[in-house]
């Protein structure tokens, strides 16, 4: 038995429209397991079928129907599902195709995206944009609960300023999710940590790598080296720099090192 997600487009919106479809359906013996508006205008499936005659009959039906224009027809991806689920399309950079819009409005949706990616086996190297207290991290901890993964913290300041240089046991286990901060890690001079990194780095697993510009300055890796690039803004217009970014984290390094006078 077999998925697929059908989308449509209404074109006129008048009674019974959904109803017929869904008539259609139960005619052809295709089960609907969810179904949500995706915009204002267009409305999402995912059908199951036990054989694809049947898929590909209503396919056809419904193509030639007046009231409608179908926007896709396809086995179901993430975007699909979580689109059915929460009412909404993840936004997509129309240039780059690998990198995703969120704003803090849309944790929930953000949370279940990245769950359903870390939940994939073998090796992902994600990135995620976004300026200082915007739910980054949070969220990249939130979405590994839900996927049950254990999280692993290489560089962070989360809570405060932390640099791993080793690791021990199972935490070198390829089902850990590794995450680490890009302004962390860039600014370490410890030859241990950026050794523990590059290790990392080989192991076939999920790696979730916060200000990943940061991160490939003076580096061996490239932006075109993430499978995923996923940006979190507090509200769509927000400009995402680095200057805020990198005052911020020289600000964490002097007061893990008890201030300047610390030196």
């Amino acid at each position: 038995m077999g998925e697929w997600y059908f989308e449509y487009e209404i074109q006129v919106n008048r009674p019974g429209l959904l109803g017929d479809i869904a008539s259609l359906l139960g005619m052809l013996r295709v089960n609907i397991v969810s179904i949500n508006g995706v915009d204002e205008e267009r409305r999402g499936m995912l059908l199951k079928a036990e054989n694809e005659d049947s898929i590909e009959r209503f396919r056809s039906i419904v193509s030639t129907m007046e009231n409608i224009h179908v926007t896709k027809f396809r086995q179901p991806k993430v975007r699909d599902r979580l689109a059915v689920r929460h009412g909404h399309y993840i936004e997509r950079d129309a240039d780059e195709r690998n990198t995703f819009r969120f704003v803090r409005d849309e944790l929930g949706i953000l949370v279940d995206f990245m769950a359903e990616l870390f939940k994939k086996e073998g090796h992902k190297l994600i990135g995620i944009r976004g300026m200082p207290r915007v739910g980054k991290t949070e969220s990249v901890v939130a979405a590994s609960v839900c996927a049950n993964k254990k999280w692993i913290f290489l560089s962070s300041t989360m809570i405060k300023q932390t640099i791993r240089n080793s690791l021990i046991g199972d935490e070198f286990s390829a089902n850990n999710l590794f995450i680490l901060d890009g302004a962390v890690t860039r600014r370490s001079s410890d030859e241990r940590h950026q050794q523990l990194v590059r290790e990392i780095m080989r192991i076939p697993s999920t790696k979730v790598i916060e200000h990943p510009d940061i991160f490939v300055q003076h580096s061996e890796y490239k932006i075109e080296d993430f499978d995923y690039i996923i940006e979190l803004r507090h509200h769509p217009e927000e400009v995402i720099t680095y200057e805020l970014i990198e005052k911020n984290e020289m600000m964490s390094q002097n007061d893990h090192f008890g201030g300047f006078g610390g030196f």
